[in-house]
């Protein structure tokens, strides 16, 4: 505290939009709360996000903006209907400084998240690195991702592109440079840096990306279209934008989740989403996005771009001790997810084969760590590398000590350690009540391995290539080393990751109209 007058300084930057007051905080100038997108409420709710409107005077951005509406008890305190904000960590706001720019999107199931999070707080990434780090938020669950007749598909991505769109003509005020953006993001956020490297508005507006532990789910329109019906008869209404916007947004978040609550009883209907309670995805609708990830990568969309992706060991661990299933999963539970997962007509057999000393815990969790994060991530650098694009691998091996050591390097586990966030937001549960000298040690190096590849290409180990399989392995002992995850890597290798689709017989209220296209389904 003993700095306190001096951090209390207000710092100002001039934009295009205004003038915006931020604070200095450990050596950063920070800015909170600056809108990149008009509030979409009222006649704007989903709809495409339309550029803010100006300001007169100076405006505080001291404090976070409010998360968009989100169920599942996550939306938080914060009131108001200014979802669609920016925060920006800089070392010096200085316009000609020319800075590395590293934008992050958080992850949540395309369900939950903020960027106000103290988990994802910039700080320590900007002033260690000598990078600008900005986080926004973007719309989840129903208003960001439901298929409504009458709205564009993927508004959460749509919300991302405008994001960067803000960057690209705003960041130069902060000392970024709009030429030098990476976007990097976890979970669904990894899905969403996927998901931008095959969107055609996205083009140009970043240089590189950074892929965490992918989310593999994308959806086909009739399948998104199907649960979108089933969240707005939850309100009594249809899955229209003139119906849903008369509803209150909390409660169609509320809706979202009673359908969630009710998707394992729905595997007939919905497949694997239905298994894993998937509510909400991106829409490969033929328009914002047209084809999948891996498959605009493979037809050489992105290849000018530098990928870094990866994944933990144990993705899967930490999701099954919140389902209550860790050392409780019987065979017929490993069965059922082996059935509904594995790829290929024998991938049941061929699971069992390759792990033949596994029991139905072990099985359960390759399966489902292989389908939803580790395989959609590899398979997106395989589709880089061989169209010509450069790509840099990773896998986190760490163990967590938290939670009683049980976990391993769970799902989450890199937020903290690349952010530098030990101590505070909910992932630093993971690292324990005290962070080791191994885990700062650990920290250090994925930090520095990420801002090096925001500022030059080079996260300090070889590209990724089909013969080597050269791959950054992440543990106390960092080590350079073939892609570790072989047995499954052959298991999936003919894989196709197509846009998953609808089962059974859709409802009346959610057919497509006839000029929709339609994209390839399984």
């Amino acid at each position: 505290m003993a700095s306190a007058s001096s951090e209390l300084q207000p710092v100002l930057v001039h934009t295009t939009a205004g003038t915006l007051r931020g604070s200095r905080e450990d050596g950063v100038a920070v800015f909170r709360g600056i809108p990149f997108a008009e509030p979409p409420v009222g006649t704007l709710r989903f709809a495409a996000p339309r550029p803010v409107q100006g300001w007169d005077g100076v405006r505080p951005a001291l404090d976070f903006g409010p998360p968009p509406p989100q169920g599942m008890g996550a939306a938080g305190d914060a009131q108001g209907d200014d979802w669609l904000t920016v925060n920006v960590w800089t070392p010096e706001p200085d316009p000609g400084a020319g800075r590395a720019v590293m934008v992050w999107i958080h992850g949540g199931a395309y369900m939950i998240g903020a960027s106000g999070r103290p988990e994802y707080d910039g700080g320590r990434l900007a002033r260690d690195g000598d990078v600008v780090v900005v986080t926004f938020n973007y719309r989840v669950a129903a208003e960001g991702f439901a298929q409504i007749e009458g709205a564009p598909a993927n508004r959460g991505l749509l919300d991302q592109v405008a994001a960067l769109e803000w960057v690209r003509d705003t960041i130069g005020a902060f000392g970024g440079d709009p030429d030098r953006v990476t976007v990097f993001g976890q979970s669904a956020g990894g899905g969403s840096v996927a998901a931008l490297l095959a969107m055609p508005s996205a083009a140009g507006l970043f240089r590189r990306a950074v892929a965490q532990s992918v989310q593999g789910t994308f959806f086909t329109p009739e399948l998104a279209a199907d649960i979108a019906a089933e969240c707005a008869s939850e309100l009594g209404l249809r899955p229209t934008a003139a119906e849903l916007s008369t509803a209150d947004p909390q409660l169609l978040a509320a809706a979202g989740d009673a359908v969630t609550a009710r998707l394992p009883g729905s595997v007939d209907r919905w497949g694997p989403v239905g298994y894993r309670s998937i509510t909400f995805a991106p829409v490969v609708d033929g328009d914002a996005l047209p084809v999948t990830p891996w498959q605009a990568l493979a037809d050489g969309a992105g290849r000018g771009i530098d990928l870094l992706v990866g994944h933990t060991r144990d993705e899967q661990r930490l999701l099954s001790l919140l389902d209550g299933l860790l050392g409780q999963v019987t065979d017929q539970q490993a069965e059922q997810a082996l059935r509904l997962l594995a790829p290929g007509p024998d991938g049941v057999r061929r699971y069992r084969d390759g792990f033949p000393t596994a029991g139905p815990d072990e099985l359960h969790e390759m399966v489902n760590s292989d389908w939803v994060f580790r395989m959609p991530s590899l398979h997106l650098a395989q589709a880089h590398h061989d169209a010509g694009g450069r790509v840099h691998v990773y896998e986190l091996t760490w163990p967590a000590p938290g939670l009683g050591g049980i976990i391993g390097a769970c799902h989450g586990l890199d937020v903290p350690l690349v952010f530098g966030n030990l101590d505070r937001g909910q992932p630093a549960t993971l690292i324990g009540d005290v962070p080791s000298p191994e885990a700062e040690a650990l920290s250090t190096r994925m930090r520095a391995a990420w801002t090096r590849f925001a500022v030059d290409g080079e996260p300090g180990w070889p590209a990724y290539d089909s013969e080597q399989r050269l791959t950054q392995v992440y543990d106390a002992q960092p080590q350079v080393t073939r892609y570790p995850e072989e047995t499954s890597r052959l298991l999936w290798q003919h894989h196709t990751f197509a846009p998953l689709t609808l089962l059974g017989s859709p409802s009346g209220s959610t057919a497509r109209p006839a000029s929709e296209p339609t994209p390839p389904g399984r």
